[in-house]
């Protein structure tokens, strides 16, 4: 349902308290009235007169208005009468403030749950609650919460998970003058949740950073299409308690997450609030390089400890910026970073070497540190730090140490937006979380190469070997099934052969000629080293023979329960000049199966050298992965060490693509996979399956390509072209395609004069969720990026997934040819499929042409009541 009636929920015209009386009702009376509300506020208890000074109804037949906010606070067992008559009489919000909590696990709480919804669902009546501290937006002069502490108002919103969370984070608020324009906890979250509360306050205009404090997310899908729409409009920042007590991998998920959504995450409150702070103060950053300055070298080496310690870089100043900084600093004072200006610096130093570091192209921002010295001096430098970080684009942050005075510095720092903080450690902390930020953002919106190549996968192949096992009652494929899954998807595969017996095993030895890998080969073990399941460098049938005797001991002594079918024998590829990495699938716990990525070979597990991503990839996303490993900054180490980087981030997209074909692929280990700089190949892999539960693509928090889509058509002049949904490495044929449209024909689509496309609308438009939208292109045949464009359809959901605008763009060289309806057919019939209610447009009044085709198509028109020149066009659906 997403943001209906949710305006009603943050900003009521009317309020009703329905409970029992008692302290709680008082207390949130008082709340209310306190708040200066816009509206009438309505207590109902039919066992008192008044409360809190306003005389009760005795019930909500009895009120004179429609209550547009109701709170109820009595028991939950009557909510479902009270929610169906408030939804009667046209109430549109509910806040469930009762003291109950539902348990998910009890099954009449979860049909009480029920009955509350199906109550308020013929109404489309939006319940927040139960087990919530309530709501405050003290800008529209409500707080309908619990709290004992006022709420100030302020331009931060603020969602947490947890009241007691809630409520701490209001008293830490309240004891620093910070404000809120919305503030609230979600509860038991039977209804609204963390979904739709993005996809509102990234609309709000008054809200200029939301922050979450939550724990778990139960709709992955939903959660990721809302943040990512936020993250791109203002700086969404999340703290997540770190749970040590269960798999530590899944917490690397969830950072994963958070980072292809493009939000940061933090660690603590003070951390959530001095981000959000600095987000929403500071210039962009662009990397992780920092410069130190200051008057104190021990100030100094604590940030830049802590810089370090938290992932950042120190700045390498540039030769000329170097030498210029040799000739301002006193006589004894080395220019290196931290920069130590010596302890009788005045402003007039701390001027001149600010304005040479803000120039410098190898620093991305400065962190000016000021220990106490002569209070007159401590403003006059704070002064002109302020002066020159106005002259630049480049971020300052401030550290200002000591009392009165240093209290004075901040203050001045806080008037001109710039962020300062008490301690030193904490500013280079800081300045680490807004560049993991920035690459968040970046990667959000940066476009991925073109394929390297295009590759072709055989998903039938994979899947019949997949089912097969399943049928033979197996959770495990034996190593050439496992091969024959990997060739399928174009992934190389050493050379391999399976013997059932210590014999056989020496007979294909005797052919391949060694050095050889023998391998027991058993569906029930999966760490072949831990039983002593694997030799290497195995050169004569006789040793071959030998080694898979002792094989077959060691595994009826170390795991007697493992079934052994046989032996697995494979060349010895040379390990010199290549890297043993592991690629694999897992699932997880929230997100469905996710690709992982590190160091690989016996070691795996002891080094935990691994990332974690979401699937599906492209190849930025994949490069991306690779690069927040250790190892990766080994693989291009030296020329005869490197590492084909394409490829090996070729293969990745290749697993990923396993994961949204194949539904019954639950785990993949490829270990070790070998990359060098002629590729890469698998040594060694195993695969577990597990019978599907509806479509591959389902399994995934983020909805794949939808390559149903794609069809070839055919022009009447004989043309052949692809129709298929846009992808993020379209973008600069999207531009290409711009360019070469005339500009009147641009702005009768984009409703103003336009030359190209920036960066930035065209990622937008071509970087799509596709779960909320889709544009279909005409496209000739080719790997994407590389393919001319010459028509465009789009199609954008409102966030309630009922209605949707459509826009589209076909190339003049194209006219006359039926493009533009058949391409608006398309879109309709896709909008049905998605069950989609109604798709709208803007057409200008003077694009005959357009308005044409939408009389064809069953559009009705009407004129645009706030500007004459543009006509709405609707179809139901």
């Amino acid at each position: 349902m997403s943001t209906r009636n949710l305006a009603h929920l943050f900003n009521p015209s009317s309020v009703a308290v329905i409970g029992q009386g008692g302290e709680r009702d008082a207390r949130l009376m008082r709340n209310l009235l306190s708040a200066a509300p816009r509206g009438p506020v309505l207590p109902v208890n039919a066992n008192q007169a008044a409360l809190e000074g306003v005389l009760t109804y005795p019930s909500v037949a009895s009120l004179p208005l429609t209550p547009m906010l109701a709170i109820l606070s009595g028991p939950l067992a009557g909510a479902p009468a009270l929610i169906r008559e408030l939804g009667e009489r046209g109430t549109r919000a509910v806040l469930l403030l009762s003291e109950e909590l539902l348990d998910p696990a009890r099954e009449a709480d979860r049909a009480l749950a029920q009955a509350m919804l199906d109550a308020a669902k013929p109404y489309t009546l939006r319940i927040l609650g139960p087990d919530s501290l309530g709501l405050a937006s003290p800008g529209n002069g409500l707080n309908a919460t619990l709290s004992h502490t006022p709420v100030k108002s302020g331009h931060i919103a603020m969602v947490s998970q947890s009241s007691a969370v809630l409520r701490g984070v209001v008293d830490w608020a309240a004891s620093r003058d910070i404000g809120f324009i919305h503030l609230l906890s979600v509860g038991a979250r039977i209804d609204v949740d963390f979904s739709d509360l993005l996809d509102y306050l990234a609309q709000d205009t008054h809200t200029r950073a939301i922050l979450l404090y939550l724990e778990q997310i139960r709709k992955p899908r939903k959660f990721l299409s809302a943040a990512r729409i936020a993250a791109r409009i203002k700086p969404v920042v999340v703290l997540k308690p770190r749970d040590h007590s269960h798999d530590p991998q899944e917490d690397a998920i969830y950072d994963s997450a958070f980072r292809r959504a493009g939000i940061l995450r933090v660690s603590s409150i003070e951390q959530l609030f001095a981000a959000v702070e600095t987000l929403a103060t500071i210039r962009p950053v662009y990397n992780n390089r920092l410069a130190i300055m200051g008057n104190s070298r021990s100030l100094s080496l604590l940030a830049s400890e802590s810089l370090l310690y938290h992932g950042g870089r120190l700045a390498r100043f540039g030769e000329t910026v170097q030498a210029e900084l040799g000739h301002l600093l006193p006589s004894g004072l080395q220019v290196q970073n931290p920069l130590d200006l010596g302890d009788s610096a005045g402003a007039e130093l701390y001027g001149q070497v600010l304005d040479k570091l803000l120039q410098d192209a190898d620093t991305d921002a400065v962190l000016v540190l000021h220990a106490p010295t002569a209070p007159e001096t401590d403003l006059e430098i704070a002064r002109r730090v302020i002066r020159e970080s106005e002259r630049s684009q480049r971020l300052v942050l401030t550290s200002w140490i000591g009392g009165r005075t240093a209290e004075q510095a901040r203050q001045l720092f806080q008037e001109h937006r710039m962020a300062c903080y008490a301690n030193p450690s904490d500013a280079a902390r800081v300045f680490t979380r807004v560049a993991e930020y920035a690459r968040n953002q970046e990667l959000l919106m940066a476009t991925p190469p073109s394929l390297p190549e295009a590759f072709s996968v055989d998903a039938e192949a994979a899947r019949a070997v997949l089912r097969r096992a399943l049928a033979e009652g197996r959770s495990l494929l034996d190593a050439a099934e496992a091969s024959t899954v990997l060739a399928a998807y174009g992934i190389p595969v050493a050379p391999t052969r399976i013997a059932r017996s210590p014999q056989e095993a020496a007979a294909i030895a005797a052919e391949m000629r060694g050095p050889l890998a023998l391998k027991i080969a058993s569906p029930d073990i999966r760490q072949r080293l831990e039983v002593g399941g694997v030799r290497l460098g195995l050169d004569r049938p006789e040793q071959v023979a030998e080694a898979a005797e002792m094989m077959l001991q060691r595994v009826a002594s170390l795991a007697p329960q493992a079934r052994v079918v046989g032996f697995v024998l494979q060349p010895l590829l040379p390990r010199h000049g290549g890297y043993e990495l592991t690629v694999g699938v897992r699932a997880s716990r929230g997100f469905g199966p996710v690709i992982r990525f590190g160091h690989g070979g016996s070691e795996t597990e002891v080094i935990d050298d691994l990332a974690y991503a979401l699937p599906p990839l492209n190849m930025k996303l994949a490069l991306e992965l690779i690069s927040r490993t250790r190892i990766y900054r080994l693989l291009s180490q030296s020329p005869e060490r490197s590492v084909d980087q394409d490829e090996l981030c070729l293969t990745l997209l290749k697993v990923s693509q396993m994961v949204v074909d194949l539904a019954e692929l639950a785990e993949l280990e490829i270990n070790p996979l070998r990359a060098g700089r002629n590729g890469v190949i698998a040594l060694d892999a195993w695969i577990s399956v597990q019978p599907a539960i509806g479509p591959a693509s389902e399994r995934l928090a983020i909805r794949p390509y939808p390559k149903e889509l794609e069809q070839e058509i055919v022009l009447p002049d004989g043309r052949r072209f692809l129709l298929r949904p846009i992808v993020p490495e379209d973008e600069p044929a999207l531009q290409e395609m711009v360019r070469r449209t005339p500009a009147e024909d641009l702005r009768l689509r984009f409703f103003q004069p336009i030359r190209e496309l920036s960066h930035a609308m065209a990622a937008r438009l071509t970087q799509l969720d596709y779960d909320r939208e889709m544009a279909l292109a005409v496209c000739e045949p080719g790997i994407p990026g590389k393919a001319a464009i010459w028509a465009v359809v789009r199609m954008t959901t409102d966030s309630s997934l009922d209605r949707a605008e459509y826009a589209i763009l076909v190339n003049r060289a194209m006219a006359g040819l039926g493009l533009g309806s058949m391409l608006m057919r398309c879109i309709i019939d896709y909008a049905r499929s998605r069950g989609i209610r109604e798709l709208y447009g803007e057409v200008l009044r003077e694009n005959k042409a357009m308005l044409r085709l939408n009389r064809a198509l069953g559009f009705r028109i009407e004129a645009d009541p706030d500007d004459p020149a543009v006509m709405q066009v609707t179809l139901e659906l």
